[in-house]
């Protein structure tokens, strides 16, 4: 498995994606520059979190036309794994690759924190090995994470399986906060209807590390190796 990771202007959680993926999973992995077309074999491409072209206009809505976009989007299309992570979730809606949209968050400040997430179906790859009883802390980091969506996508999202996780409580902290942004369905994180792309506002990638003191990220990458490599 060879992962590629896309380096944007104004990514700056590019480094973060490849450590994780090389030192903490020992994985292959690449960056792949925004203007090139080659995605070096790459069999997952990662959309990592940052300011893309600094937010104008809307986050992710100028990097969607970035040239290797239409590499990624064509191997979207054919099957291959996509995975956007923050800016890299808002990226792929801008690019119609998952349905939806990210919002300013309803209390329209930018939100650094821990937060805690669950798996609502264990049939998509980033799922599939974590367990739907458990609240898993991950960091978030986003101005723009509120995800919205027509009635008839939420319901679409629901009926396919395709709501990867949402926003929770700590299972020992009743007082936690559930819904940090304001998404709708406490939406932390979509697939596509052909469950090869997946997009989630949390950073997975910032709960790898031990020195970090969370290690709920490995779980997901785990869960998307094991998957792929069976």
């Amino acid at each position: 498995m060879k992962f590629g990771v896309v380096v944007f202007p104004g990514s700056n959680c590019d480094q973060d994606l490849v450590d994780a993926i090389g030192i903490g999973m020992q994985q292959e992995v690449v960056k792949l520059w925004h203007k090139d077309h080659d995605l070096q074999g790459c069999d997952f491409i990662l959309l990592p979190g940052g300011f893309s072209y600094g937010d104008y206009l809307r986050s992710g809505a100028i990097a969607r036309f970035s040239p290797i976009m239409q590499e990624v989007v064509q191997h979207a299309n054919k099957g291959g794994y996509v995975m956007g992570i923050c800016n890299g979730f808002q990226i792929l809606t801008e690019a119609g690759l998952l349905p939806g949209a990210l919002l300013p968050n309803a209390n329209r400040k930018f939100i650094c924190d821990n937060v805690y997430i669950k798996p609502v179906s264990t049939n998509l790859l980033p799922t599939r090995n974590l367990d739907v009883n458990k609240a898993y802390k991950i960091p978030v980091a986003h101005g723009d994470g509120r995800y919205h969506a027509d009635k008839d996508t939420l319901r679409k999202l629901e009926d396919n399986d395709q709501i990867m996780f949402k926003y929770s409580s700590n299972i020992a902290d009743t007082h936690e906060i559930y819904n940090i942004n304001g998404s709708l369905l406490n939406i932390a994180g979509v697939s596509n209807e052909n469950k090869n792309v997946f997009g989630m506002m949390p950073h997975p990638e910032r709960a790898v590390d031990p020195e970090l003191g969370n290690t709920d990220g490995r779980f997901i990458f785990e869960s998307i190796l094991e998957a792929v490599n069976a």
